[in-house]
């Protein structure tokens, strides 16, 4: 069963634009925080952006200015805009999101989609 459904990636030009979004099932419920993670060549993933449950958002400081995490409750849906792209954000992007289940809190991770940003 796949439980989160990402699109939006593929090849772009220095400069351009792509926005990735993360569908999460509706058996996910209690959904706290909903974020975007990336994973280049030869190196380790990292936490690109994240929003809360409240709305309050964080960035990695290599996208800060360019690149917009939103949600949709309604929609269970996060969004990634990602503006003026640069080769090095070229990599695998996860969606993840984090949910409650009673007491517990459950980690689910997208299948991931290649973005690549070159001439």
């Amino acid at each position: 069963q796949v439980l989160l459904v990402e699109s939006g990636g593929g090849l772009v030009q220095p400069g351009g634009s792509l926005r990735l979004s993360c569908a999460a099932s509706e058996s996910i419920i209690s959904i706290n925080t909903m974020g975007w993670y990336r994973q280049a060549p030869g190196k380790q993933r990292e936490l690109v952006a994240r929003i809360s449950s409240g709305g309050s958002t964080y960035y990695v400081d290599s996208v800060k200015g360019r690149f917009t995490i939103s949600r949709d409750n309604a929609k269970n849906t996060v969004y990634l805009q990602m503006n003026s792209l640069k080769p090095e954000d070229t990599a695998v992007y996860y969606c993840h999101v984090d949910a409650w289940l009673g007491t517990v809190l459950y980690d689910y991770w997208g299948q991931g989609t290649q973005v690549t940003v070159s001439s």
